[in-house]
């Protein structure tokens, strides 16, 4: 079948009137419909973008600073034997609380009671030595002074009295020693606190003497100290805060708080009673020591807490989120968006935090500090400022 020549002359004039309209829109008598579009997009002006601001304030606050440290016990004594000898018996349960005077260790006493028994003979014996002596002083003195006897006769009978009055003060003292070590041999808690375990058991021979291995420990636990390290800027400020510029003087007597591990609150109330004569020259630090009633026996030696001290009292502050605050590897800072709306950093130096705010120094009352879409915040950058925050935030603002 042969095709009209007319239908490909259709076909041909509607190729090129498709192209026509494909390419009028490049043509100058259609192009004239573009730029009026781009006109009307630019004329609109981007909006600011939206950042949400609080006001800085002002709170009455007290100032405190806060040390991590352990606690110590305010007496602590290794049981040493003083005498040598058989241990007989133990008479404490291990980490139990024992009284002071309480009997702990009994040496086997035989040995010292008959060390005694024979220092006291001794004594005896020289009781009757002096007597025999002076016996002879009273008879040797009667002759010489008739004449009977010689001068050097009676000064060597009185020689003899003398040497046997000695004697007698030697034994004594050798019976007052025989009479310690006996009493050594039972041996009793110099403080009242608790005890370790035994270190030693029952029928082994102990050696006394200082090197010697202790029998166990006590430690007392009402009242405990707390010991921490303030750092050498810390030090410096209370020495400059205090009246005389003694920082020891200044802290003495302080009352301060401490918390344990699992607790929120700092509960556990007491006072400074220490601080040291001298800097540590390897950590820069210096060693403060608080006490702490412990009546209950919960604080125990070794515990780790933090210890809370007071070093202002109502004071006026400012106060922002702690999230608001940034940080780069010189300086703290926060965002300030001015009324009219530009972004500028501002350095500030941080204090406490209290419940979720920060006590900074370097705002004023009422400034604009950003707090949300932080990203998008530059130096000189406008922005849309959008109050946020409590009732606290929006009275601030009124």
């Amino acid at each position: 079948m042969k095709l009209k020549p007319l239908h490909y002359a259709g076909a041909a004039a509607l190729v090129v009137g498709a192209a026509s309209v494909w390419v009028g829109v490049g043509q100058p008598g259609l192009s004239h419909f573009v730029p009026q579009a781009e006109a009307a997009v630019s004329a609109a002006p981007a909006p600011l973008p939206q950042v949400g601001v609080i006001r800085a304030t002002i709170q009455t606050v007290s100032e405190y600073d806060e040390f991590a440290g352990r606690f110590t016990a305010a007496d602590e004594v290794a049981i040493q034997p003083r005498v040598s000898g058989q241990l007989e018996a133990i008479h404490f349960r291990p980490g139990q609380i024992v009284q002071k005077g309480d009997l702990l260790f009994t040496i086997d006493p035989r040995p010292f009671e008959a060390t005694l028994a024979e220092a006291e003979a001794r004594v005896t014996e020289a009781r009757a030595a002096l007597r025999l002596a002076e016996s002879d002083l009273a008879r040797q003195q009667a002759l010489t002074s008739r004449g009977h006897a010689a001068q050097s006769t009676l000064e060597a009978v009185q020689e003899a009295a003398e040497a046997a009055r000695a004697s007698i003060a030697g034994a004594e003292a050798a019976v007052e020693r025989a009479r310690l070590d006996l009493e050594f041999t039972r041996i009793h808690a110099p403080i009242t606190g608790r005890i370790s375990d035994d270190a030693i058991s029952a029928g082994n021979l102990i050696t006394a003497g200082a090197s010697s291995q202790p029998l166990t420990t006590i430690v007392s636990i009402d009242p405990i100290h707390f010991e921490f390290d303030a750092t050498e800027r810390q030090f410096l400020k209370y020495q400059r805060e205090a009246e005389n510029g003694d920082a020891r003087q200044a802290t003495q007597s302080k009352t301060v708080a401490v918390k344990l591990i699992d607790e929120d609150a700092f509960e556990h109330v007491g006072r400074i009673d220490f601080l040291d004569n001298a800097l540590d020259r390897a950590s820069g630090t210096i060693r403060g020591r608080a006490v702490l009633a412990n009546p209950d026996g919960v604080l125990t030696p070794g515990m780790f807490g933090r210890l809370r001290m007071t070093t202002a009292e109502n004071v006026q502050r400012v106060l922002v989120p702690e999230h608001a605050i940034g940080s780069d590897q010189v300086e703290k800072f926060v965002w300030v968006v001015g009324e009219n709306g530009q972004v500028s950093r501002r350095a500030v130096k941080l204090g406490e935090l209290r419940d979720g705010e920060r006590i900074v120094t370097g705002l004023q009352e009422g400034e604009q500090v950003a707090v949300e879409n932080l990203h998008m915040m530059a130096p000189g950058a406008q922005v849309a400022a959008r109050l946020v925050g409590g009732a606290k935030q929006t009275a601030a603002l009124r």
